[in-house]
């Protein structure tokens, strides 16, 4: 039987279907949806009010009924235009696991790898170029390709994990912010930046360059706030139209070569936070020769398990040892049967130089 809440239930339908939506057009499905259940039962009478009070309290009705499940929609602007997107979002345990459905253990290390190479990306630029993501899928456990890295990072971009630019740059999309957003701000808290505007996180967006100057806008507020004020909201410097008062945060502070050399990682210590620890990296963006053999050869003190220390034995030396016998044996016998030979008057020469080992074992049968 039709009731008011298959308004509810269409409307979640609506949002699973596309992942990640605008508030207009969120609003437009919750329109439609109260329309099909007027449609569906005359008696019903559900007025649809498009005003923001309304939406506000559609939105909190929404996420009493998921909160038992540990869903939520949640909501955030997005950095370059500034509309308000809405997504489905899971709160339930790490953030980082919601990917297991659709992705293998190994799928979602390579993605975790990504999120921390963007996210220490130097020169807030927080993005990496897509030979450097492909050179990721080397640095796990588990053996992945290239061609198998290629079809993962598809993958990601295609269900909005990931977003690629027109200059070959992945970054983190609008629905990883806001899914992930628990999972970055734990895992990267000296990373994270927030808008000195609207308190949300950025990744692109544009900075203050006055040293020790910690104002990081959106490119939508800066904008906005650019209209009305000539100053930083931080430390009031005077920005008029100076260049060099200001700069990009992401893509557009990347500089060419920043992915290779040294590869900056996390690392943990018994009592201690975790640190960014830079691993030396060669042209190539590979570990270097010295940081292979350093992990890869044995200490000079400590014999190498496939090698034998000089002071203990070969196993192949009582073979050796056999070996030598004989030869020793056959060397007497023919000593033997040239001085008997150089006795009898034979020609003295052919005693004195080494006989053939053929020429040996004939006389040593004669004999």
């Amino acid at each position: 039987m039709v009731s008011a809440d298959d308004v509810q239930r269409l409307f979640l339908q609506a949002i699973f279907s596309r992942r990640i939506v605008t508030q207009k057009l969120a609003l437009k499905l919750w329109e439609k949806c109260i329309d099909a259940v007027n449609a569906a039962d005359e008696t019903l009478e559900i007025n649809f009010e498009d005003s923001r009070d309304s939406w506000d309290k559609w939105v909190q009705k929404i996420n009493e009924a998921l909160n038992p499940i540990d869903l939520e929609f949640a909501h955030m602007s997005d950095q370059n235009s500034g509309k308000e997107l809405y997504a489905l979002v899971n709160r339930r345990g790490d953030e980082i696991a919601q990917m297991a459905t659709e992705y293998s253990p190994n799928e979602i290390a390579y993605f975790k790898n990504l999120i921390e190479k963007i996210m220490l990306a130097p020169n807030e630029s927080y993005c990496i170029s897509s030979l450097a993501a492909l050179r990721e899928a080397s640095q796990l456990k588990t053996t992945m390709t290239k061609s198998q890295a290629e079809v993962v990072l598809n993958s990601l971009v295609a269900k909005g994990w990931l977003h690629y630019s027109r200059g070959g740059k992945y970054t983190l999309s609008t629905r990883t912010l806001l899914e992930l957003g628990t999972y970055l701000r734990s895992a990267y808290e000296d990373q994270i930046l927030d808008c000195t505007v609207c308190y949300e996180m950025v990744t692109r967006g544009t900075a203050c360059k006055t040293p020790n100057c910690k104002a990081r806008l959106h490119k939508h507020c800066f904008t906005t706030y650019r209209r009305l004020n000539d100053t930083c909201p931080t430390c009031s410097t005077k920005w008029g139209n100076d260049p060099t008062k200001v700069g990009p945060v992401g893509e557009s502070a990347f500089r060419d070569g920043q992915d290779k050399g040294k590869r900056r990682t996390r690392r943990s210590s018994e009592g201690s936070d975790e640190e960014d620890e830079e691993v030396p990296m060669d042209e190539d963006g590979e570990p270097s020769q010295s940081q292979s053999l350093s992990q890869s050869q044995p200490s000079q003190s400590q014999p190498s398990q496939s090698q034998p220390s000089q002071s203990q034995p070969s196993q192949s030396q009582p073979a050796r040892s056999q070996r030598k016998g004989k030869r020793r044996a056959v060397r007497e016998d023919s000593m033997d049967v040239d001085e008997e030979e150089q006795q009898d008057g034979d020609d003295d020469a052919e005693a004195e130089a080494s006989p053939a080992p053929a020429t040996q074992r004939r006389r040593s049968s004669r004999r």
